[in-house]
């Protein structure tokens, strides 16, 4: 059996149930799997088949939804264009691509096929045509450290992965999806993570609740009855600035899961305490899929232990990784790829440990470091010895280019609202926590941080504000 052979036999199954449900509309998983026909067979009747490359720059609706897993059922290359590209990287991503299918027609350097035109064909039985070793779905990064790198999917990887099967009973992963009853769907289809999150949805029998506007977290919350959901370390944040003037109702929340950068642990506490148990921790990578999950709180100062399937192993201090979930590598990129994948075992490039009870604790991330006086330092530790002060509530470092030293920490301090951080405190705490060397050579004070289109904080945007 190949991907997405389990998910049509799961919508087969209950064909009765809700599968998407946006404003009035209900789309059940029977009319799912209709309009996964429809498509399949308006791909093929455009040319398409096996081993092509097909764009999707859909919005977030059970026909974009439906166009991907028809890409799959072809045994085509399903490449996810986010919106918004500049040009340049447009034509990079869609440099091999055999056609883009989109909402409506319009300019692209490679033909458009419109949804609407797709399923005016007859309906046609899915049956899936992919081979397991060839490449299902190519994901780029967001190219915020030059030209996007395509993350490359297997059939194999989503056939054996867990999330795109019935999760095993009594796992951890059939114990997340039970707070999945209305998952939050939104944002755009080409992250990696959200659609990971809408299979665990659709295997545990849940619905994905579509907001018709971009959702205002706390409120849509409750507004929309959602039992689970994903958000970024910023939106979290905006959340709790909500949630420390006014009362919202989140008895319904089973599953609030933070992932995508790391959580000050003082943020991660204000979180459990104001939204209670079903705020979760995750972490994972666009190349491997959810790593590890716990609930806030459990594991203090962790992410939580190991997912089903997922294997960890600190080497010289970095986490390396073993699931079949991960990428199969870099697009046509072979020495990208070979720094990072070493006969099954994936380089997070995140630095950590693993305790004796098997909690995972992140210090750092590889990459991420300022070099000054040609000594490294990782500003992940110094991020989180600012945040530990009583009146920050975040803190972002970047290196910026300093004549003296080569580069020099610049630290980006967001202030607990209403206070005021001493920031010569603020250096004694880095240097008691880190030595002398590793306090920051210049601080900012923001009200709040770029968010790249990733949901996470812009890094790049931030250096670029106080480098000339």
């Amino acid at each position: 059996m190949v991907h997405p052979q389990a998910l049509l036999d799961e919508l087969e199954r209950t064909p009765e149930v809700p599968a998407f449900e946006h404003g009035s509309r209900v789309t059940t998983r029977g009319e799912l799997r209709d309009l996964i026909g429809r498509c399949t067979a308006g791909l093929r009747a455009a040319g398409l088949g096996p081993g092509d490359g097909v764009g999707l720059a859909t919005a977030v609706t059970p026909e974009g939804f439906a166009a991907l897993i028809a890409v799959h059922v072809l045994g085509a290359r399903a490449v996810a264009v986010r919106p918004g590209l500049p040009d340049a990287q447009l034509r990079h991503i869609l440099g091999d691509v055999a056609a883009l299918i989109a909402d409506e027609p319009g300019e692209s350097p490679v033909p458009v096929l419109p949804v609407e035109r797709l399923l005016s064909a007859p309906y046609a039985e899915p049956v899936p045509q992919g081979s397991l070793d060839d490449i299902a779905t190519v994901v780029f990064t967001s190219g915020s450290t030059g030209v996007p790198k395509g993350v490359a999917y297997s059939y194999r990887g989503l056939t054996e992965g867990r999330v795109w099967r019935p999760p095993v009973p009594g796992s951890a992963h059939e114990r997340l999806g039970a707070g999945f009853g209305r998952y939050l769907l939104f944002g755009t289809l080409a992250s990696a993570v959200m659609v990971e999150q809408l299979g665990v949805c659709l295997f545990a029998g849940g619905t994905a609740v579509i907001p018709e506007e971009p959702p205002d977290f706390p409120g849509v919350l409750p507004r929309l009855g959602i039992t689970a959901a994903l958000t970024t370390v910023p939106r979290l944040h905006r959340m709790l600035d909500v949630l420390r003037g006014s009362d919202v109702d989140l008895s319904s929340l089973r599953r609030l899961i933070v992932a995508g950068s790391p959580v000050p642990p003082h943020t991660l506490a204000e979180a459990a305490e104001r939204i209670g148990p079903a705020m979760h921790h995750a972490y994972g990578q666009t190349e491997t899929g959810m790593l590890t999950i716990c609930r806030a709180g459990e594991g203090a100062g962790s992410v939580g232990k190991a997912c089903d399937t997922v294997e960890i192993s600190v080497r010289h201090g970095e986490v390396w990784v073993r699931t079949p979930s991960a990428f199969a590598g870099y697009w046509r990129d072979p020495a990208a790829s070979a720094e990072v994948l070493h006969d099954g075992w994936v380089r997070t490039q995140d630095l950590g440990s693993v305790d004796a009870e098997g909690y995972l604790h992140l210090s750092g991330r590889a990459r991420d470091v300022v070099i000054v006086n040609a000594i490294i330092h990782y500003t992940g530790p110094i991020e989180r010895a600012i945040a530990s002060c009583p009146d920050v509530d975040q803190a972002y470092v970047v290196a910026v280019p300093d004549e003296r030293t080569g580069e020099a920490a610049h630290a980006f301090v967001v202030p607990v609202p209403g206070r005021s951080p001493d920031l010569d405190e603020v250096r004694k705490a880095v240097a008691a926590e880190l030595g002398e060397a590793a306090v920051p050579a210049r601080f900012s004070l923001v009200s709040s941080v770029p968010v790249a289109s990733s949901g996470k904080p812009d890094k790049a945007a931030l250096r670029a504000s106080v480098v000339d």
